[in-house]
């Protein structure tokens, strides 16, 4: 893939996505970690329902490292595995709480060792809390655009997290997941891709086809 070919994707998403950011509510890395979370397999906007209700009855990981499972599964219920997100959370929770002073810290080694964190949650921490470029995000949207704009050619997340951060400059590592991210819910969707109004189709290997 050129560089050509990468420059241009970046500055038509900068250009038609300005406003591209983290859509999921929270004030503070504690929040944004159990928000993360919570969004596996599950939308944003869900997400940010259950966090309306969840993050003022726990503030804070020190009331929630004391939380019963019960009931913190009963108030995230609705996004789907709430066994073992719950699960996560407490240990999470608890974990910080006894080593860093209920703190998430701004460090992507201890980040992914933490209950219920992979790299994909370790990145959206560090990008969004702390404006730390620690890789790319990688979810189902990255995915899927990074292999239609013929990007990658790896399923596997990690590798296309690895191919993606030597074509991408590590200035646009954060903002590009959320680029990402909006054309795949908007434009290039799983199903019905907008092909034809589409702003890269001029350069999509998908109208070469």
């Amino acid at each position: 893939m050129g560089t050509g070919h990468i420059k241009i994707i970046l500055r038509e998403m900068e250009k038609h996505y300005p406003e591209a950011h983290c859509e999921l509510n929270f004030s503070n890395g504690e929040e944004l970690l159990i928000a993360t979370i919570l969004s596996a397999q599950c939308t944003d906007k869900r997400v940010n329902q259950v966090t309306a209700q969840l993050f003022p009855k726990y503030p804070d990981l020190f009331l929630i490292a004391k939380a019963q499972l019960e009931d913190l599964e009963t108030l995230i219920r609705s996004t789907g595995f709430f066994h073992n997100k719950a699960k996560n959370i407490l240990a999470m929770a608890r974990k910080l709480v006894k080593e860093k002073n209920g703190k998430v810290p701004p460090d992507f080694e201890y980040l992914i060792e933490l209950p219920g964190v992979g790299r994909k949650t370790a990145h959206v921490v560090m990008g969004n809390a702390f404006g730390i470029a620690s890789g790319i995000v990688v979810d189902t949207h990255v995915r899927r655009v990074s292999h239609r704009l013929g990007l990658v050619t790896s399923e596997n997340p990690e590798v296309i997290e690895r191919e993606l951060v030597k074509l991408i400059p590590k200035s646009k590592w954060i903002i590009v997941s959320h680029w990402f991210i909006t054309h795949g819910r908007n434009v290039c969707r799983a199903r019905n891709p907008s092909c034809g109004s589409c702003f890269l189709k001029k350069i999509c290997p998908q109208n070469r086809k």
